[in-house]
């Protein structure tokens, strides 16, 4: 689905820039040289990108309503795996351009996914009974960014590196755990599973936080239309945990649960289009050279 979408994102791009080049002939910057440069010195643009992310989740300081007694607390640490579910994303994209240096907001609905296990144990003197618990976490947040991007070279192909700072709004939380195990108190070894338990998360988490990003892209002018592509590393700087709820999950608590302080990681990839808002006349193109 995610392929489809970015497929059809691209295809859309290529079709109103060929729709604008044949109501425009005419090559960039064509006429008078200066009051094109600068034209082109300052620009909006407007338009929308869609793409997947991957998150990790980084552990602070750790929970459990277990306590072991007679063996490590560390065994029952939950162990969490990084950036190995995929999130989806899909942007409006606000730029004002300058000389080079492009001022941009990119307001965002993402949905991020994260898992992470972890083992409980007891003994007794016919064996021991081990409780595997695997868990998935998915969030969705409408992400507020700002940045400032630089390009790297002002042609056709324009490379280009950005940074910024973030706020995301949680919208919804959900969670679900499968649990496994092998039970040998009995004298014999008995494996079993049990049905996975889904409940909503909202509660558990903090109704937003905050971070700093940094990240690099390419646009690409087909026409008056501008393709983007851009990778960026988000990096949160506060904790996710809603640390007042963290034991109120009766589903939860059952099984031993209890959130650790969190702070997330995101990989976020994208593509999309850009449209510019100035036209210098009718048979200029805003694009540049």
């Amino acid at each position: 689905m995610k392929q489809t979408l970015l497929i059809s994102l691209l295809c859309l791009c290529s079709m109103l820039a060929s729709a604008q080049t044949k109501k425009k002939p005419g090559g960039f910057n064509k006429g008078k040289a200066n009051q094109a440069d600068k034209f082109l010195d300052k620009q909006w643009w407007i338009g929308f990108k869609a793409g997947t992310n991957l998150t990790q989740a980084v552990p602070g300081t750790r929970y459990s309503i277990t306590v072991p007694t007679n063996y490590s607390a560390g065994r029952t640490e939950k162990i969490y795996d990084a950036f190995n579910e995929a999130g989806s994303q899909a942007s409006l994209e606000v730029t004002f351009f300058y000389k080079g240096f492009s001022f941009s907001t990119q307001p965002t609905y993402r949905l991020s996914r994260f898992t992470y296990s972890n083992q409980l144990y007891w003994e007794n003197s016919s064996g021991q009974l081990i409780l595997n618990y695997e868990h998935e976490q998915k969030t969705s947040y409408a992400d507020v960014p700002l940045m400032v991007k630089y390009d790297i070279t002002g042609n056709k192909l324009r490379p280009y590196i950005q940074a910024g700072i973030f706020y995301s709004f949680l919208i919804n939380a959900t969670k679900s755990v499968i649990g496994s195990g092998t039970d040998g108190t009995s004298g014999t070894i008995h494996e079993f599973s049990s049905e996975p338990i889904i409940v909503g998360a909202k509660d558990l988490f903090h109704k937003g936080y905050w971070g700093l990003m940094g990240g690099i892209g390419l646009d690409y002018n087909i026409g008056n239309i501008r393709v983007v592509l851009d990778a960026s590393y988000w990096k949160g700087m506060s904790n996710v945990t809603n640390t007042d709820n963290r034991y109120s999950n009766t589903r939860l608590a059952g099984i031993g649960e209890a959130m650790d302080d969190l702070k997330l990681k995101n990989i976020v990839i994208s593509a999309g289009c850009l449209f510019p808002l100035r036209f210098l006349s009718n048979d200029f193109k805003s694009l540049g050279k």
